[in-house]
């Protein structure tokens, strides 16, 4: 995924999102290799709010958008710097300065987390028909992305965290729905809450790319389980570290 250690543009270690918002080129590039028109749609989104060059970017969102998905993307320049904004206000997680390796060992636990959950899920066998293969799909997503993060860290010379012991309540059909649903949209905004942190724009492209796959399953078990597909409303929310972390723990069990 990574094609070097380090992002050798990356001078003085600016966030990813800064040295794109000042580089016109790069940010073609990048728009290029992050594909999807959900993925560009959020970096658009991001890069408003970091107060970068929209010029040139509608041309460029929607060639990519339309490469990945079929459809032109939404552009930076119309881009509403309302919502973006709450992902480039001063940060609330209290892990200030943390780097790549740790973000990305950070997105590994909750990626052990998702899989373990939906191998669970699919194991007591609690759905049928449409619901049964929607759950499946997710799944296998959850599989390649922890694959991903698991391969980066490595990549980057990095000791991928390990893998902790989980336990899941699994009542009835809805509440487990409803478990997945609050699952991965805590996974969607934990992605969108570390993505003003990174610094490798290859890192950034696949936390985003898997911040969209996030959100789509969010938004779909939302609808299985009754509840709003969208529950943020207009704008995504991103969530501190600090925040997922507690919220994730009452799964983990502690030796």
């Amino acid at each position: 995924m990574l094609e070097s250690k380090t992002d050798q543009s990356n001078r003085d270690g600016d966030p990813a999102l800064e040295q794109l918002a000042r580089d016109p080129s790069s940010r073609k590039r990048f728009l290029s290799a992050v594909g999807g028109a959900g993925a560009v749609t959020a970096f658009a989104g991001l890069l408003a709010a970091c107060g970068g060059d929209s010029g040139d970017e509608s041309t460029q969102a929607g060639d990519a958008g339309s490469e990945g998905a079929g459809s032109e993307a939404p552009s930076s320049e119309a881009a509403p710097t309302e919502g973006a904004a709450a992902t480039r206000q001063t940060n609330p997680d209290p892990k200030e300065g943390t780097d790549d390796l740790q973000i990305l060992n950070y997105a590994l636990s909750l990626e052990y987390l998702e899989n373990a959950f939906y191998a669970k899920v699919l194991e007591a066998d609690l759905f049928t028909g449409s619901t049964l293969e929607a759950i499946k799909g997710f799944a296998q997503n959850e599989r390649e992305h922890l694959a991903t993060v698991l391969a980066t860290v490595e990549k980057l010379g990095g000791k991928p965290v390990a893998e902790p012991e989980t336990n899941f309540p699994l009542g009835s059909p809805t509440a487990v729905l409803e478990l997945a649903a609050a699952l991965e949209n805590g996974g969607a905004a934990a992605y969108l809450g570390q993505a003003n942190r990174i610094r490798s724009k290859e890192v950034l492209a696949a936390a985003l790319s898997i911040h969209t796959v996030e959100a789509r399953h969010a938004a779909a078990l939302n609808v299985l389980a009754g509840l709003p597909p969208e529950p943020e409303g207009a704008f995504a929310a991103p969530a501190p570290m600090e925040e997922v972390l507690a919220s994730v723990q009452q799964f983990i069990v502690t030796p």
